[in-house]
């Protein structure tokens, strides 16, 4: 079945076509980010702008014409409101022109089924770590059960928002990365409850030491302790599902650091590590499409009708695949 994916959580309107589980076209735009941060309107607009555009470049991509489509797939939640809807009403237009089935699909379970697939793991346990959402999944049956996650805000917000209180631009965590690697530590607050971990506390006290510190040392410092607090959370919850796989997905996984510190830990227990290329850790349509097929294969398609949005679509309610 051909499938058009439509991914629009955040800051990319992503389109990604799928047939028979293998990635044809992966194509995206993304609203440019600067010290301002997400504002959901203006990133509303710009993929309102722009969606015409990438559906066309995938296409293309793909060889294909719109009336190929046999499927469309969209990203229900979770996700900012203004920019969740853009992909809904984008998909559901297609939909209801080429008379296609529809499937509404977990963002959080999506970036797990990509990883799944490309690091061919069977059922690992799994740190998913993107800007809003931060947790340690296991497979329970048909979902997915959250053995740990944040109490506040997810990792990747919280490095964004740093960025922005001491004024990088680019705000967000790339342009952390590159000032830590010429940075030292600085001693911060560490929060770990068992599997689950908060990051308020340590934003706080990073931006107060603002023009006291060195900005290498600053993000050098949030850096290594937001993710020795994820490794240490999830070394806790290795040890007690007995898994042999780990893997990090979400846009935060794309921090070679994370993934040095995660392999490092999963090596010392056994395990194998594994995660997706960038290109599939970040947000993107063809992880949208690659799920969308699997559940439109399965009868797991939604009437046009009651296709919505929902801003707080948790993992543990979405129907694994």
């Amino acid at each position: 079945m051909l499938v058009l994916g439509i991914e629009s959580s955040a800051h990319t309107f992503g389109v990604g076509i799928v047939e028979r589980g293998r990635i044809l076209a992966n194509e995206k735009s993304m609203y440019k980010i600067t010290d301002k941060g997400l504002v959901p309107s203006k990133v509303a607009e710009t993929h309102i702008a722009n969606a015409a555009d990438v559906i066309s470049r995938a296409l293309s991509k793909a060889g294909l014409k719109i009336g190929d489509i046999e499927g469309i797939g969209y990203t229900k939640g979770p996700g900012m409101g203004p920019c969740l809807q853009v992909g809904e009403i984008t998909a559901k237009a297609i939909a209801n022109r080429l008379g296609c089935n529809i499937a509404q699909v977990n963002h959080g379970a999506a970036h797990i089924a990509i990883t799944k697939a490309m690091t061919k793991m069977q059922d690992p346990l799994v740190l998913y770590v993107s800007g809003g959402n931060s947790q340690i999944l296991r497979l329970a049956g048909s979902t997915y059960k959250v053995l740990g996650e944040t109490f506040d805000m997810g990792v990747g917000n919280m490095i964004d928002s740093f960025a922005r209180e001491i004024g990088l631009n680019p705000a967000w965590g790339s342009t952390v990365a590159k000032y830590a690697q010429q940075g030292r530590y600085i001693k911060l607050p560490y929060t770990v409850k068992g599997m689950d971990f908060a990051f308020t506390g340590l934003l706080t006290s990073a931006i107060k030491l603002k023009g006291g510190a060195k900005v290498e040392d600053l993000c050098y410092s949030i850096q290594e302790t937001a993710f020795a607090m994820l490794c240490e959370a999830t070394e806790r919850a290795l040890l007690l599902t007995g898994s042999d796989e780990l893997c990090v997905c979400g846009g935060v996984a794309q921090s070679t650091r994370l993934q040095e510190m995660l392999g490092i830990m999963a090596k010392s227990h056994g395990a194998r590590f594994g995660c997706a290329a960038n290109e599939f850790n970040a947000d993107n349509g063809a992880m949208i499409a690659y799920v969308a097929e699997r559940m439109l294969v399965k009868g797991l398609g939604t009437p046009l009708a009651k296709c919505t949005i929902e801003q707080r679509y948790r993992i543990d309610r979405a129907v694994v695949v």
